[in-house]
């Protein structure tokens, strides 16, 4: 195409980047890489990776309550591993773990464990996770008492470790439990997610929130509830993605993102790039 004057100017494609996110999501779950590009600015790229979720089959269809030990196998060598490191050969600026219910699982000791492993496999590239990056939010909103909204297809123990996460942390769980929607990621609203969280969640009067699950539909109701109910609303994917920013040195982009929360306009402690 030509300018005004006349001169050749090639349209974008894509290559000029301020930073790029990799982020590793269930073989079968389109959640995390659709809502991280629906809140990146236009420079700011999402590259995935998947590994295999024994809980998931084609198309993305789940149980009703998905049992524990695909959950714990999903990070557990090599494929895990093997999928980092693939994506960390490409020339990124951060690696994300697009999925809550392991940590939940290994707790906040055996997170660590895993991220120590991972560190073998990214070439130096910075590493975080969703309950990782929702204690760095947390952190930096100063919010102490929260409560957790779980995706219906975690069972009532499984909530319950994600309390305990949390609770190892420092923070006070005020609520944790299974939201009561349908367990189908296809037929999670919004609007429903919002009902839910205004009808049974803020009566317990949290500084903050955590839509947890990076397969629940959730980061277009986060303004709206937060200038509804006067707390901040933390999800799976937003969280995740504003630290990845962080931690890849592009902390002007995640300040620049409106319209997703609060969150993006705190640092996280400790300074950003």
């Amino acid at each position: 195409m030509r300018d005004g004057t006349g001169t050749s100017r090639a349209r974008q494609d894509g290559w000029q980047a301020r930073a790029r996110i990799g982020v590793v999501v269930p073989h079968a779950d389109v959640g995390p890489e659709s809502e991280l590009q629906a809140i990146a600015p236009e420079d700011v790229f999402v590259h995935g990776s998947r590994v295999h979720f024994g809980a998931m089959r084609a198309g993305g269809e789940m149980d009703p309550k998905i049992p524990h030990d695909p959950v714990r196998a999903f990070v557990e060598p090599p494929h895990i591993d093997d999928a980092v490191e693939l994506l960390a050969a490409a020339p990124l600026d951060a690696i994300a773990l697009g999925f809550t219910s392991s940590a939940y699982v290994l707790g906040a000791a055996g997170e660590k464990d895993l991220f120590a492993r991972l560190a073998r496999v990214t070439r130096g590239l910075p590493l975080t996770g969703t309950t990782t990056a929702a204690v760095a939010g947390f952190t930096a909103l100063g919010a102490r008492r929260i409560a957790l909204v779980n995706p219906p297809w975690f069972d009532d123990r499984l909530s319950g470790l994600g309390a305990g996460y949390f609770g190892e942390q420092g923070f006070d769980v005020v609520h944790h439990a299974p939201c009561g929607l349908p367990s189908n990621q296809k037929l999670i609203t919004p609007e429903a997610l919002s009902d839910w969280i205004r009808s049974t969640v803020a009566g317990y009067r949290p500084d903050a929130v955590l839509v947890a699950g990076n397969g629940i539909r959730a980061v277009g109701v986060i303004d709206a509830l937060e200038r509804e109910l006067d707390f901040a609303v933390l999800t799976a994917n937003q969280v995740l993605f504003w630290h990845a920013l962080h931690l890849a040195g592009a902390g002007t982009a995640a300040r620049g993102i409106t319209g997703y929360g609060r969150l993006f306009s705190a640092d996280p402690q400790g300074g950003t790039g």
